[in-house]
């Protein structure tokens, strides 16, 4: 089973907005500069383990610059690039719901402004919505393709405790129950490797498959520079999966999916200057062609295991 008229045989994202708008869409990403509650003291003020403090930022900008010049710059460097038509606004430094909606609205309109924008993507935490927020990202969605990506990372508690997430699986099941009533696409991102067995990662992707997830992205977890769980690597109290087991799992995740979930993500590379662990993931582009020939070693797919 392939998709999107490729040979990939999984719901790859970039290839399915491709499809839709009949040209790649690049994503400009953006920092408003938000903050995030369980950094400043709101929750707590260490934050996850695994966040070095540019709050998953690709610090691509600055948000020194506006709005406005962040997309202008970020839609002139891909065009050189990539010779890119179409974007779409990608808030994803901290948590881009965690202001009052008047200036949510000013920031997320001064992100549309660019011809060539038509969609918005906006990374936040499950707790940090409310009607009012979703009710404004709702009528933005009538103009503007539009997803809500929340970082959930496992449906289990104990591990969202380990890793100082600050939620419960039950914050997001609420959050995303709410959002699916607003008729906004919703993405969840997970992580792999979270010390949880191969029975407990695969019920994460159950339950999303359960849930009818709109998309998903998959990361592998990994230390940075100045993270607390850098510290716990280099006093040798956790360890990293290697990337046989990460390929593994992924395209075991995948199976469970269903086939409609778009794939936002399967491999990070992280920045190499601040990457401490695991090294195999600075080669992404490597990582992702050992996924699609696993796929294709087992004769598999997303969404081979996958019962509605």
């Amino acid at each position: 089973m392939f998709f999107n008229n490729t040979d990939k045989r999984y719901n790859q994202f970039s290839a399915y907005l491709k499809n839709k708008f009949g040209a790649k869409v690049y994503k400009i990403t953006l920092d408003a500069g938000f903050s995030c509650p369980n950094r400043d003291g709101t929750i707590s003020t260490g934050g996850c383990i695994f966040c070095d403090g540019s709050g998953s930022f690709s610090q691509a900008h600055s948000n020194l610059l506006s709005i406005e010049e962040q997309v202008k710059t970020g839609a002139e460097t891909l065009s050189k690039r990539f010779k890119a038509e179409k974007f779409m606004a990608y808030f994803q430094a901290y948590t881009n719901t965690y202001k009052p909606v008047n200036e949510l609205e000013k920031i997320y309109k001064a992100s549309l402004t660019h011809p060539d924008i038509v969609g918005l993507s906006i990374g936040t935490r499950p707790d940090c919505v409310d009607d009012e927020k979703l009710k404004l990202i709702s009528d933005i969605s009538k103009d503007y393709y539009t997803w809500i990506e929340y970082g959930l990372q496992s449906i289990h508690d104990k591990t969202l405790k380990k890793i100082n997430r600050g939620e419960t699986f039950d914050t997001f099941l609420r959050a995303y129950e709410k959002t699916k009533s607003y008729g906004i696409n919703t993405c969840a991102h997970v992580i792999l490797g979270l010390w949880e067995t191969h029975d407990e990662m695969m019920q994460t992707a159950q339950k999303l498959a359960e849930l009818e997830i709109d998309g998903v992205k998959i990361h592998m977890l990994c230390a940075l520079e100045n993270t607390k769980l850098a510290k716990m690597y280099k006093n040798k109290e956790v360890d990293f999966m290697s990337e046989d087991e990460y390929i593994q799992t992924v395209c075991d995740f995948l199976e469970y999916l269903p086939p409609k979930t778009t794939i936002h993500r399967l491999a990070g590379n992280g920045l190499k200057k601040e990457l401490i662990a695991p090294r195999w993931i600075g080669k992404k582009l490597d990582c992702l062609n050992k996924i699609d020939k696993e796929l294709l070693r087992r004769n598999s797919h997303q969404g081979y295991k996958y019962k509605p």
